[in-house]
């Protein structure tokens, strides 16, 4: 698939019209892998660890042909956790997550949509590396809870889940991620998908659960563009989706205080990913999905390449 072609179908109306969600996921991770030159599936679990000499039956493509040039002798490069990476995709279904899928004529997906979009994209690209791929929906509560698993069949499973998910409730994440960071006892990867409506020292304790087991933590904070840029013009009735708030007011002269606050809090939400080490994604619903997760790899592999040879 060439790049123009990729990006014709990863337009969002486009994708809203395909309903399966393994289709609109296989489409999306094949939009971020089209044109790079590299295995597309170094972003995550191949880590270069150490050299050992080529034995016979080693897959010649391991061989360090750069070492050869200036040994004569041939060494195979040894990876850790190359096809053993246990990745827990925890998914925020909460009310608020429905925002923005109020019109479905007008092409629009709401953050509830992009996200598990992201997620089945996501979770189909480590199925394609062989790795355990979980999923964990939550609100106030666990509401479903499938662990990782390698096997075919558990993917599929996984995209039924999303597509049967219905966002409702609050977000509460209090007490459901140091519940899930007991349970997830072996070391690894937890990704988030929320809107991140909490509160900041919530955010921080609940995101410390995971760190303090040394998991790895990545989060993507969905976000619908009319909440970055604030568009309203006329008079307009707000309705809290997770509250019972109702507000009618003119949009303009809450404007500058709206968007000063958004801004703070995106600021809070980065430094408490930087002070946990947590990798931070901010997910614009207008984006396409195969640009942001892609950016996120490139940039995610560079930082550890780097890392590798200080």
């Amino acid at each position: 698939m060439t790049t123009a072609a990729a990006h014709s179908y990863l337009d969002s109306k486009t994708l809203d019209r395909i309903k399966r969600l393994d289709v609109r996921a296989r489409l999306v991770v094949e939009g971020f892998i089209t044109g790079q030159h590299r295995s597309p599936y170094h972003g995550f679990a191949v880590e270069f660890a150490t050299h050992r000499e080529y034995a016979p039956g080693d897959d010649i493509r391991h061989i360090d042909w750069k070492v050869w040039s200036k040994t004569d002798r041939l060494y195979i490069k040894e990876y850790e956790e190359e096809t053993n990476l246990k990745c827990t995709i925890l998914l925020d279904c909460s009310k608020s997550m429905r925002y923005g899928g109020i019109n479905p004529g007008d092409g629009g997906w709401s953050k509830f949509d992009y996200a598990a979009t992201g997620a089945a994209s996501l979770a189909y690209l480590l199925q394609q590396q062989q790795d355990a791929v979980g999923l964990v929906t939550f609100n106030t509560k666990v509401q479903r809870n499938l662990p990782a698993s390698s096997h075919p069949n558990h993917l599929k499973l996984m995209l039924h889940e999303l597509e049967e998910t219905q966002a409702d409730d609050k977000t509460d994440v209090s007490q459901v991620f140091p519940e899930l960071a007991r349970q997830i006892r072996r070391r690894g990867m937890v990704v988030l998908f929320s809107d991140l409506f909490l509160e900041i020292p919530t955010l921080t304790e609940s995101l410390k659960q995971f760190r303090l087991r040394r998991h790895e933590v990545i989060v993507f904070h969905v976000v619908h563009d009319d909440e970055l840029t604030f568009p309203f013009q006329e008079n307009t009735l707000f309705r809290g989706l997770e509250m019972p708030v109702q507000l009618h007011t003119e949009p303009r002269a809450l404007r500058r205080a709206y968007l000063e606050a958004v801004e703070k809090f995106q600021e809070d939400v980065r430094r408490t990913c930087a002070t946990t080490g947590v990798d931070y994604v901010l997910m614009n619903t207008k984006e396409p999905l195969d640009a942001v997760l892609g950016s996120y790899l490139t940039f995610r592999h560079k930082v550890r390449r780097s890392a590798r040879h200080a």
